[in-house]
């Protein structure tokens, strides 16, 4: 992992006068699968939307591929694509699943309808799903709904190698799930990972323990607006760091506070 495709440098971010980001530094590989990890409100979800550019930063620098992005996605495009898989899937009630999963190359490519019709197709059959284009997303469980959103979050333009995601932002992809439904998620964002068609690098953030363990290589622990531990997934069981130790016990004493 010697190529950065993206890169916070010094990044901050406030809410109100609610410190989010405190001066964070992180570097995202190609090829690797991070884990951004830490208690509830610690601007994990912050991130995300900072590195896909749809949340602005009050402090610091960013770079994809090496370039300096200046504002937000909508006011210059980055020199790769970057896909985000929302926690609530963030599908549009109105439209069939093959509409949800198709909806940027029908507002934004010159292909046919047949075309993206298969190309649907294509990303379903990858996510376990072929067959169920027609459905709206409230025929769906809550499992399937998460695995369209990956279909959605893949979507690939053929005439527009620009337009294909280099990085995947998994936001929570194993909230609200059975154990069943969270391992059948965990699985296919490896296979992903993995396929042709995929995506090699993502970000996960994630409270769930078997997600930590079963998807990510590399895990960075944010809390009180900065990073306080890093290191790969199989050190969380060795590391001294009291924050770490807390967290994967699930102990109310620590230096963690907990929130009554």
């Amino acid at each position: 992992m010697t190529e950065p495709l993206i890169e916070l440098k010094g990044v901050s971010k406030s809410f109100g006068g609610n410190i989010i980001l405190d001066e964070v530094d992180l570097t995202i590989y190609r090829g690797e699968s991070l884990g951004i990890i830490g208690p509830s409100g610690t601007g994990k979800s912050t991130i995300l939307r900072i590195i896909a550019g749809l949340t602005p930063i009050d402090g610091g620098e960013i770079y994809v591929q090496g370039q300096r992005r200046s504002g937000l996605i909508e006011d210059a495009e980055d020199p790769i694509s970057i896909g985000m898989v929302f926690q609530q899937a963030a599908l549009f009630d109105s439209l069939t699943v093959a509409e949800n999963v198709g909806f940027l190359l029908y507002q934004h490519s010159k292909l046919p309808r047949r075309r993206i019709r298969e190309l649907v197709e294509q990303k379903l059959e990858m996510v376990g799903l072929p067959g169920i284009g027609d459905r709206y997303p409230a025929q769906l469980s809550g499992g399937m709904r998460k695995r369209v959103s990956f279909a959605r979050a893949i979507m690939s333009n053929p005439d527009n190698a620009k337009d294909n995601p280099e990085v995947l932002l998994y936001d929570e992809p194993t909230a609200g799930l059975d154990p069943i439904a969270s391992t059948v998620i965990e699985d296919l964002v490896r296979q992903l990972q993995c396929a042709a068609g995929g995506c090699g690098t993502y970000v996960m953030v994630t409270h769930q323990d078997s997600t930590i363990r079963r998807t990510t290589d590399r895990v960075v622990f944010l809390y009180k607006g900065k990073i306080q531990w890093q290191g790969n997934v199989h050190e969380i069981d060795t590391t001294d760091n009291s924050l770490v130790r807390q967290f994967f016990s699930a102990s109310t004493s620590g230096p963690i506070q907990v929130i009554g």
